[in-house]
């Protein structure tokens, strides 16, 4: 099942403050492959949106924090708090107004670096606790509306939010998604927490869902940990906590618009944070916080947004690093706590789920990225990924089971198939078994399972069938198919290695220059059965497989070749100039595509070109204790 549970809509700030006018409902049916209207870079609704192929489930994820305030200062003007200046502002047109209105909500709800936040003085103006609970109910009967309980089962909504902390720019943030329909009589938020205190999130999710309704299940995602400050997972305080973290937290969104956080190698230092794998530079982002927005007619505009460097940022940005330290943790108190398994999302802010295609994007950023303000403003952002979960069936039940038991998967936005198992006596020969699945399922563990060491390496079955696309855009051939591996060595050092186990780099498949049309060929499907060649029984490890496509084209560089700049050409810095210029006699201000000509020889992450990739989640292997 292919979906996504990072979804912003209207009832969002962020969202409503960029021109973008669709709810709930309106996202869940562009989520089922109906068109919706976006604002243009002119804050106009003129630009036509639509997925070319549906998504199987979908969340809604609006903000918590903002669903009183927001709900206030937009929906009825015979109220008082609906003319707070920061209301009026935030309905505005004129783009900088918009601006600083969003930075108002921002500050005010997200950003705050204070112990306890205090909530907006438009809450001193009407009752904010019975606005929340309006908005939180429309959530509700959105997703009741949209999930398809027929036989069909063609669509699967599930009801959430976003629980928004982000002290100083450190995203702590979660997508808390619930089971069914019994669900808390609010969004719990910061302001119900306290900043800093997720923990304290886990505990009222316990004591007003698990323990408190009937029936009621709940997850919290964290999400896109690169720009988290380091801070997304600290060392539990204690056992319960670390026992609580995995109760509530077994996904981490790998991959979002907001960059990928699987690993990171920077080229130009030539080393990466904790890792040699050189394919750890795709999409990243210089900065360490959400900051990195912070980019308007072409200029950043806060210091926080500046490159780190790669000493200074934080290991546990990364979700490799996480998965190391979660082994050496086991070795000191017992618990891993960081047995967390793969999905990615898009974190839209256009009500926009599932628009992850490089070819298609229309931005996730209301008019802050809309037309040319996207290469312009968000040129290092991408179109995001997408949550993959096995599943017996699409609904609520089987699908939240499958989040559970962590048998899932990330994209960076194709849809690959690929399945991943461990066992101990799974034979070589199952790829050509046409019970393959059913003899992996009964000899071993899927993805995101668990596995006791035996004296000799587990067999690893690992099989990925290539995206089939759409009459527009045909998918890509696959190129490979790598294993990776970490665990902590005697010395108690993590570590890792890259295994390449189907298909290889070396196909010469790339793109053409002119057209982005793809050159060379890669395989339709690969498989193999692989044990590790450096297994050792006394050492726990884990193992997730990241499946690679054959190269093509960036969204940047498929939007700047049709703006008549080719990142390609020798002569691209012309030609973004005179895109440029006519773009400011008819009204833009700044350097509009001077982005597209960056030369990938100067950058530590940046490059026209992409490989489009899946990771499975981890299957961990318990050393032998004897």
């Amino acid at each position: 099942m292919f979906g996504d549970l990072h979804v912003h809509t209207s009832y969002s700030f962020d969202s409503y403050v960029s021109s973008q006018r669709n709810d709930p409902a309106a996202a869940y049916r562009y989520a089922k492959g109906e068109p919706i209207m976006l604002p243009d870079a002119d804050g106009e609704q003129t630009l036509r949106a639509r997925i070319e192929r549906p998504l199987d489930f979908t969340a809604v994820t609006d903000h918590a924090e903002f669903l009183g305030p927001i709900n206030l200062c937009t929906q009825d003007s015979s109220r008082l708090a609906y003319w707070f200046p920061a209301c009026i502002a935030g309905r505005s047109n004129w783009y900088i107004v918009q601006l600083l209105a969003a930075q108002y909500w921002t500050k005010v709800g997200v950003v705050n670096d204070a112990a306890q936040k205090g909530e907006s003085f438009v809450c001193t103006l009407d009752d904010c606790n019975a606005a929340h609970k309006e908005a939180w109910a429309g959530i509700q009967a959105a997703a009741e509306a949209h999930y398809d309980r027929s036989e069909t089962c063609s669509f699967t909504t599930f009801i959430g939010y976003e629980y928004t902390d982000a002290p100083n720019y450190a995203n702590l943030h979660r997508n808390v998604i619930f089971r069914n329909d019994r669900v808390t009589g609010t969004a719990i938020s910061t302001y119900d927490t306290g900043s800093k205190n997720v923990p304290e999130l886990w505990r009222q999710l316990r004591q007003q869902c698990i323990e408190g309704i009937p029936g009621c299940d709940v997850l919290a995602i964290p999400h896109n940990p690169n720009l988290s400050r380091g801070l997304m997972f600290p060392d539990p305080a204690n056992e319960q906590e670390a026992r609580e973290r995995l109760f509530f937290e077994p996904l981490v969104e790998l991959v979002q618009h907001k960059a990928a956080s699987e690993c990171r190698y920077d080229r130009l230092a030539g080393r990466g944070l904790d890792t040699e794998d050189e394919l750890c530079d795709f999409e990243q982002v210089e900065a360490d916080n959400l900051a990195m927005l912070g980019t308007v007619y072409g200029e950043v505009r806060t210091d926080e947004a500046s490159p780190v460097p790669l000493a200074e940022f934080g290991r546990r940005n990364m979700m490799r690093n996480v998965l190391k330290d979660g082994l050496a943790l086991q070795q000191q108190t017992g618990i891993n706590p960081f047995k967390l398994g793969f999905i990615g999302s898009t974190d839209t802010h256009s009500a926009s789920p599932g628009g992850a295609e490089e070819h298609n994007y229309t931005g996730h950023l209301g008019r802050r990225d809309a037309g040319y303000r996207n290469v312009q403003d968000h040129f290092f952002d991408n179109p995001g990924g997408l949550a993959v979960v096995w599943a017996e069936e699409n609904s609520r039940d089987a699908i939240f089971e499958g989040m559970r038991r962590r048998e899932t998967y990330a994209t960076s936005g194709t849809r690959p198939v690929v399945r991943f198992f461990a066992g101990p006596e799974l034979e070589k020969s199952l790829c050509d078994d046409p019970q393959m699945l059913d003899k992996a399922y009964a000899g071993g563990v899927p993805m995101g399972g668990e596995l006791p060491a035996g004296d000799t390496s587990p067999a690893f079955l690992v099989s990925a069938g290539k995206d089939p696309g759409t009459p527009r855009a045909p998918g890509l051939d696959l190129q490979r198919i790598q294993i990776i591996k970490g665990w902590v060595d005697a010395d108690g050092k993590p570590r890792e290695q890259v295994f390449n186990v189907a298909g290889s780099a070396g196909n010469n498949a790339g793109v053409d220059p002119d057209t982005c049309a793809p050159v060379g060929e890669g395989h339709q499907n690969l498989c193999t059965v692989w044990r590790d060649p450096q297994y050792n029984s006394a050492e726990t490890a884990f193992y997730y497989a990241r499946v690679l496509e054959n190269p093509s084209c960036r969204w940047s560089t498929l939007q700047c070749q049709a703006a008549g700049v080719n990142p390609f050409a020798e002569n691209c810095s012309e030609q973004a100039e005179a895109r440029t210029q006519a773009l400011q006699d008819a009204g833009a201000i700044g350097d509009v595509f001077g982005r597209c000509c960056l030369n990938p020889d100067d950058e530590p992450f940046y490059s026209p070109t992409i490989q489009e990739r899946a990771w499975t989640s981890p299957i961990w292997v318990s050393a032998n204790k004897e």
